[in-house]
């Protein structure tokens, strides 16, 4: 029996078809949002506002406009915002402004920490060389043949060129010489720059800054108002640094703010955990027209699981080539899935599809130029394949070739990243034995002739682990291919 994407997924509905609404939604860039509370704290709070600018200072501090609380104000009276505040939240209730702000700052705490860890990593290798270095000089009077050498020099040529000939630093020459004198009790204050707003300016720019006829506006709006006026209050810069030093710079506009990328640490330690699959284009005889080759991957053991080229690409044959796939694969899912950002990689039916058979895509690759590493440099043994046409005269043409070169790729061709294994080989959990016959080989060629080897040779061991973005816990070792 031939299986399907539907048979692959399972039945999703009562009715046995997908259901539109069970499809995830591609990620889609949010913009900022308020709560029911929020917005009805946010009008309390300016309604009770009585102090001179108090108004004004809130709405900078929140990022509001003067229209948010009118149009708040009117879905409180008319009880709107009370039925919605008294809905008791539920474990899907959207979390508030501070928790989502407190996820972030936890997010880059962890990342600042992680990244801590592999600078102090680095600083003991290499510190540890430099402090050893510095030892060994000094046991042999390194310091003592400087400083020598710089009284010598320093009479004759003056302390510039001394110390640029005996490699002293001037500024330990004059730190010796002149040092500084030890100030006890707390430092004076700095003096104030004799250009600055004296108190009584800065508490009127900032009240007009706070006008309601200026409160919505942005600073340099202000400054070209009131410039327009005849009104000289500061500059632009100054009306910044004040609002700044209250906490009143927010951006306040409708601006859509993307959802952070999440970095993939996707790691193999055995075939079918880990597939990356990508699109390339064959050309044709016609100038301008393409095929798409559909390649899929098993990252640890390099095999093709499956191919496909097609006369165009779109999101519904993607959909169908991943089920194909696995289905290649004797039905056997993997756990991740990893791919560059083209529209059909991203797309709603094959998201719907990785989500309905629990396998997790990734996308991203922070920091370098190529995001699927795997199918690139596949691709790259491909084209650069001495038999590789120069243009393909027909489907036909092209999906004969592919037979061809995946049939020799898979079973023929001895990979450096697996030992000198073929993909089928590692794919299959034959590649042990292998190496054990290789090993045996080579002790039989040692033990006949032993003076022809420098030490006893062994065959190429297989990887632990390969993955897609080194994990940050797990240490590297010798026999272990890295894809950062």
């Amino acid at each position: 029996m031939t299986l399907t994407v539907a048979d692959l997924r399972g039945d999703l509905t009562d009715d046995g078809e997908v259901g539109k609404d069970d499809r995830p939604r591609s990620d889609r860039p949010k913009r900022r949002s308020f709560t029911p509370e929020y917005k009805l704290a946010m009008v309390e709070a300016y309604d009770t506002a009585t102090e001179p600018g108090a108004k004004g200072a809130l709405l900078r501090r929140e990022g509001l406009y003067h229209s948010h609380i009118i149009e708040w104000r009117k879905a409180r009276d008319a009880g709107a915002l009370n039925a919605l505040a008294a809905k008791p939240s539920g474990p899907k209730a959207r979390k508030s402004e501070a928790e989502k702000e407190n996820e972030r700052l936890r997010a880059r705490a962890e990342k600042a920490e992680r990244e801590l860890a592999k600078t102090k990593a680095a600083l003991e290798i290499h510190g540890k060389s430099a402090r050893a270095l510095g030892t060994a000089l000094r046991e042999r009077g390194a310091q003592e043949v400087i400083d020598e050498a710089f009284a010598a020099l320093e009479p004759v040529l003056g302390v510039t060129a001394a110390c640029a000939l005996s490699g002293k630093s001037r500024a330990t020459v004059h730190r010796h010489r002149h040092p500084a004198p030890v100030v006890l009790g707390p430092r004076p204050a700095p003096a104030p720059h004799p250009a600055a707003l004296s108190p009584d300016e800065r508490a009127e720019v900032l009240a007009v800054l706070r006008s309601p006829r200026f409160v919505d506006k942005a600073p340099a709006q202000v400054w070209a108002t009131l410039l327009d006026e005849g009104v000289y209050l500061c500059s632009i810069s100054t009306m910044y640094r004040l609002l700044r030093g209250c906490g009143e710079v927010r951006e306040r506009r409708r601006q859509a703010t993307h959802a952070a990328r999440v970095r993939p640490e996707l790691v193999a330690r055995a075939p079918s955990e880990v597939f990356t699959w990508d699109i390339t284009k064959l050309k044709t005889a016609v100038k301008g027209v393409y095929y798409d080759l559909y390649v899929m991957i098993d990252i640890y053991s390099r095999y093709v699981v499956h191919w496909e080229v097609h006369a165009r690409e779109n999101a519904e044959l993607a959909e169908q080539f991943i089920a194909a796939a696995i289905r290649a694969n004797g039905g056997q899912a993997p756990a991740h899935m990893h791919a560059d950002r083209g529209t059909s990689m991203t797309s709603k039916p094959v998201a719907a599809l990785l989500a309905d058979l629990n396998i997790a895509q990734s996308h991203s690759r922070p920091r370098v130029s190529n995001d699927n590493p795997y199918s690139e440099a596949q691709f790259r043994t491909l084209k650069y394949c001495p038999a590789f046409p120069e243009r393909f005269g027909s489907l036909a043409h092209a999906r004969a070739f592919c037979t061809e070169f995946f049939t020799y790729y898979n079973h023929e061709h001895r990979h450096s990243g697996i030992g000198l294994h073929t993909p089928a080989s590692v794919h299959m959990g034959t590649a042990d034995q292998i190496r054990a016959e290789r090993a045996r080989t080579l002790q039989a060629a040692y033990a006949a002739n032993p003076g022809r080897f420098r030490r006893k040779p062994t065959p190429p061991s297989l990887p632990k682990a390969v993955w897609i973005n080194e994990p940050a816990k797990e240490e590297p070792s010798s026999d272990t291919e890295q894809v950062a």
